[in-house]
């Protein structure tokens, strides 16, 4: 799921993402990729009544922005910290 959060750009196609991944096996990457990201809130259907549209797009939820700048910022145990 990291992976397509850092990945995904604005709104993007199922075909898009596949590409960006460098993912050639649509079940695969639905398996593997946008399905967990869905369920886990971290990205969200354009279409969300025509999930099969050939006009359905995919973006980043609230959750899934949060996740990807955690992804991006190193952790409190990494940052420097002068001595005393």
């Amino acid at each position: 799921m990291q992976t397509l959060l850092l990945s995904l750009e604005g709104e993007q196609s199922r075909q898009e993402l596949l590409a960006a991944l460098q993912l050639r096996d649509r079940k695969h990457f639905a398996d593997a990729y946008l399905l967990p990201a869905l369920i886990n809130g971290l990205i969200k259907m354009t279409i969300p009544d025509k999930p099969n549209s050939r006009l359905q797009q995919y973006r980043r939820t609230a959750a899934g922005r949060a996740r990807l700048k955690a992804l991006k910022s190193p952790p409190a145990s990494q940052t420097h910290q002068p001595s005393r």
